[in-house]
């Protein structure tokens, strides 16, 4: 089935009649229910003259009925992460040119600052449409590394065709129910959505926010996880690391899930091992957003471990001089005001080789730092195996120009001598100058509401490097200064 069949719905919801397509708490919506509700807001759409229509809908059924109606409608779909902050959402406003605002109204100032009003979807305005690929079906912004969020457009070839391939690399598994954790303006989780769509599956929403840190949020996802009964999930190192916590503490991962896809940040080579004994079927995976998210997946009739899998059968991977991973056949379009040539490849910004057709991740390029004695280091690679580690919940590791390299931590203890000694073993299977020569304790975890985590997982460098910085200035010239805190 090719991308340009999959543009219609006919197709991919009413083609499984008399299946569940979703699953939430309390209600089951089958195939034909939800292709009904599409058409009908399909004909809202095209009667409101919608063009670009952010989508803020907090309930996910809603949100995925809204999702495919813009698709099926060929309107621009602008996901609003629900972990954006106002002047965030003020950026992907003036940035897409919206049109439409679909959810609850988010703060009367704002909107009213754009010029909405009360329209036949949600709340509209007149506006003059902004400079983007012809092609783009979706513009999705990620928080990011840096506070400023990009807009990058997809077409919708682009992503079905990912899709698909999700689907086809994981026929072989009989994958029937499929949990959505992440939020759904996660690029990844919006398209497993639309994979599990294809394929028949009954996509399973709980209403939980997995990436919270409270223990009633945390418990809620363990519940999900095991009372679902699904075949597969996706997760971000965090959750994994999470799952893996609570394993030792008594969790038993249900026999029924047989894929469950890993990615948005390195996998430490200590939870590959756990995950080895356990034998749970996870997998690890890469992407980029700019390539509609997934570029490589293991899978598990081609599976190795430290390795991001081998790219989709419609990509092609090379590696530039300096180690920099490109993909070609992504068909990328760019950034909203920034298009690129689809034909051309995409230079990922992501460190690593090929080996035996599987992709290895080193880290990023611009992450890279220069020790005070002249070597190169990735902070991704130690960060990982730091969180290896059982006594440790997050890392941040860095060394530009210090004389040694220095991490801050968030600890899964208050023992510090037990921090230590997670160190010290780290250590031991690290090059001299990749070792974490000091250590601080984070005066908080990590996370998408403190602004040093993308929901993804991934570092935001430059906020923590801010939050830290006393720490760094203080001690950054200081060469004996350099010991436990």
């Amino acid at each position: 089935m090719s991308a340009p069949e999959l543009l219609n719905i006919e197709r991919f919801l009413k083609g499984h009649h008399g299946k569940i397509a979703i699953e939430s708490e309390h209600t089951q919506y089958s195939y034909q229910s939800i292709a009904d509700q599409v058409d009908c807001r399909v004909d809202q759409l095209r009667r409101s003259g919608a063009r670009v229509v952010a989508l803020s809908e907090p309930d996910t059924v809603n949100w995925i009925v809204w999702d495919l109606a813009l698709l099926q409608a060929g309107c621009v779909c602008v996901p609003v992460p629900p972990f954006f902050t106002v002047s965030q959402v003020r950026h992907l406003l003036q940035q897409t040119g919206a049109d439409t605002w679909i959810g609850p109204h988010p703060d009367s100032e704002l909107l009213n600052e754009f010029g909405f009003a009360a329209g036949m979807c949600g709340w509209q305005r007149s506006t003059t449409p902004v400079d983007m690929p012809a092609e783009t079906a979706k513009i999705t912004f990620t928080s990011g590394t840096t506070g400023t969020p990009k807009g990058v457009c997809l077409s919708a070839a682009a992503m079905l065709t990912v899709a698909k391939a999700l689907t086809d690399i994981t026929a072989d598994q009989s994958l029937s129910r499929y949990l959505t954790l992440l939020p759904l303006a996660v690029l990844l989780e919006n398209l497993g959505v639309w994979a599990a769509f294809i394929s028949g599956a009954t996509v399973c929403v709980r209403n939980i926010n997995a990436l919270s840190n409270s223990a009633a949020d945390q418990q809620g996802l363990l519940q999900a996880i095991t009372e679902c009964r699904a075949n597969s999930m996706i997760l971000v190192p965090q959750l994994l690391a999470g799952l893996l916590q609570a394993q030792s503490h008594g969790f038993q991962l249900p026999a029924s899930y047989r894929f469950i896809a890993v990615g948005g940040g390195r996998v430490g080579q200590r939870l590959l091992d756990r995950i080895n004994e356990l034998a749970w079927p996870v997998y690890e995976g890469y992407g980029l957003s700019e390539c509609a998210s997934v570029v490589c997946l293991n899978k598990p009739s081609q599976y190795q471990p430290g390795s991001v899998g081998t790219a989709l059968p419609h990509l092609q991977i090379s590696i530039a001089g300096d180690g920099e991973i490109l993909v070609h056949g992504a068909g990328v379009l760019g950034y909203v005001g920034s298009p690129h040539c689809p034909a051309q490849a995409w230079p990922t910004g992501d460190l690593g080789f090929v080996k035996d057709g599987f992709v290895y991740i080193n880290g990023r390029k611009k992450h890279q730092f220069i020790t005070a004695f002249g070597r190169n280091v990735s902070p991704e690679w130690v960060e990982a195996e730091l969180c290896s580690q059982p006594e440790i919940n997050q890392a941040f590791f860095y060394g530009e120009a210090l004389p040694v390299n220095t991490a801050i931590l968030v600890p899964a203890t208050d023992n510090k001598n037990a921090v230590q000694r997670a160190v010290d073993r780290v250590n031991a299977l690290l090059p001299e100058y990749a070792r974490v020569g000091s250590w601080v304790a984070a005066n908080e975890p990590f996370s998408v509401g403190n602004e040093q985590l993308t929901i993804n997982g991934r570092l935001r460098r430059e906020q923590i490097l801010d939050q830290y910085q006393q720490h760094f200035h203080q001690h950054g010239s200081d060469w004996s200064a350099y010991e436990v805190l």
